[in-house]
């Protein structure tokens, strides 16, 4: 294998992934742009993008272009497109998640550095302070993270370094600053999606558990209900899927994008479907004019009820509810950014970064898109 290949290999074997490239079936352009614009830091991939209060956006983790971990931080400035260091996680983390509080603070949970990890930590942007928080119940890495209406944070799946896949789940109370378990789900899921309803309960979707020639993936959904802290059956998805994405839609729909089987990037999908709550059903909903997947937390809702979906390919598209149509957005990502981010910012614009290609190493790369 070449070295340039070591990183980006390294964790796609930990997901069960290969090598390889997609076709590319032709589409037409959309409005608006992306463009490049100056670099993080660091290069980094499988690392986190919280838009914070003040507009600025915390960049958080990851591993770089030799595949080490990282510590380190750094904040990016809406207004100078620019990123600056911040101060660095009390742990090295991948994998992990990162979630807004009502009070402005970041809660920083679990991961991957050389074992899953069951430490968090909370990020204070006034005094740019990583501190300690209570410990998970359970380490865990490639989980999601998702705030409730109540302001508490459920923590949902995962695995343990590809050795165990969790079906359980807990809860968050940034008042008293522990986790406490909650229900847990019919199977274990990792590389999951979980999206928040409008009527407060959580949509949880596919993933898989089991590695290599023993993965199982799933096409099962379930919901999670907060107040009775448990989660429930509804329907299945039209197809099995992992690495794939979700964002929610006008009208409390949620559009699942992409992802693939477990042939991996040689089955990735260009499929959408769309999940309404009101029936508890999915549905086919489109066709990407890319093949998709480590696309998680890089499909963006936007204030237009259009959606973004910015990774796995080098180009982005945009994603016409009304018509169920998709287009290509104009402008390079290079080559497909795997495992980047995409944050939604104040003023309407995207920032991309990071992520890894099918040919490259981790990149510190990042891009806007303009509507």
């Amino acid at each position: 294998m070449k070295p340039v290949l070591a990183a980006a290999a390294a964790f796609a074997l930990a997901c069960g992934g290969s090598a390889g490239g997609p076709a590319v079936a032709p589409v037409p352009p959309a409005r608006g742009a992306v463009t490049a614009i100056g670099p993080m830091s660091v290069a980094r991939a499988v690392h986190t993008s919280t838009l914070l209060r003040d507009g600025r956006v915390l960049i958080t983790g990851g591993f770089d272009d030799a595949g080490s971990n990282h510590a380190t931080a750094e904040l990016f400035d809406p207004v100078t497109d620019r990123f600056r260091p911040a101060a660095r996680m009390q742990s090295a983390r991948l994998d992990h998640t990162a979630t807004l509080l009502a009070d402005g603070r970041v809660l920083i949970a679990g991961g991957l550095s050389g074992e899953a990890l069951s430490s968090a930590e909370l990020y204070d942007p006034a005094a740019d302070r990583f501190e300690p928080t209570g410990r998970l119940g359970t380490a865990r890495n490639g989980h999601k993270a998702v705030r409730l209406t109540d302001g508490r944070v459920l923590i949902v799946g995962g695995d343990v370094a590809g050795a165990a896949f969790l079906a359980g789940a807990e809860v968050y109370d940034p008042g008293t600053g522990r986790f406490t378990p909650t229900g847990s789900m019919s199977i274990a899921r990792s590389s999951h999606t979980a999206t928040l309803l409008p009527d407060g309960r959580v949509l949880v979707t596919g993933g898989h558990q089991g590695r290599q020639s023993a993965i199982q993936i799933h096409a099962t959904a379930e919901l999670y209900d907060p107040v009775a802290g448990r989660f429930l059956p509804t329907g299945a998805m039209t197809r099995v899927r992992h690495k794939h994405d979700a964002a929610p839609l006008g009208g409390g729909g949620v559009l699942i994008v992409g992802g693939t089987d477990a042939r991996d990037d040689i089955g990735a999908y260009d499929s959408v479907e769309r999940y309404d709550p009101a029936v508890g059903r999915f549905s086919a909903a489109g066709q990407m004019g890319s093949p998709r997947y480590k696309i998680q937390d890089t499909t963006i809702s936007l204030p237009n009820d259009q959606v973004l979906v910015a990774g796995g390919a080098a180009q982005a598209e945009l994603y016409d509810p009304a018509s169920g149509l998709f287009a290509r957005v104009s402008g390079e990502l290079g080559d497909s950014p795997l495992f980047a981010t995409a944050t939604l910012l104040l003023d309407g614009r995207v920032l991309i970064t990071g992520g890894y290609g099918l040919h490259s190493r981790a990149r510190a790369n990042a891009w806007i898109y303009s509507p």
